[in-house]
């Protein structure tokens, strides 16, 4: 089965840093797209990063010059390096990509969810 598992959410005070990482496993043809997105109570899942197959990257205003994303492409996996965390970016954050695993399974995958709570 194709799943996103992600890792390395926690608990950090402000001005701290965080790695998260989203590995992809299963019978994957290519990844097109890899991405974070977060989720805060009371609010609308939102962009935060992505990358593309290509390298082209892309942040949400509130994170540019403090995040950076990655990707591995050998390994299928995807990283966000949180620098300068502020408590407004405390929020579950979820791994996204676009998964071709045969010509006639392709579509967008989710996972779990990772918890990032910054304190201030």
């Amino acid at each position: 089965q194709v799943q996103l598992v992600e890792s390395g959410g926690g608990l950090v005070q402000a001005g701290g840093s965080l790695r998260l990482s989203c590995a992809a496993s299963g019978s994957i043809f290519s990844i097109n797209y890899m991405g974070w997105h977060r989720q805060a109570p009371g609010k609308q899942r939102e962009l935060v990063a992505a990358v593309t197959s290509g390298a082209s990257t892309n942040y949400a205003d509130s994170v540019k010059g403090r995040f950076t994303i990655s990707r591995d492409n050998a390994k299928n996996t995807v990283y966000l390096q949180m620098n300068s965390l502020k408590p407004e970016d405390t929020a579950v954050y979820y791994c996204h990509a676009y998964m071709v695993i045969t010509d006639a399974m392709t579509g967008d995958y989710w996972g779990q969810g990772t918890q990032v709570t910054v304190s201030s």
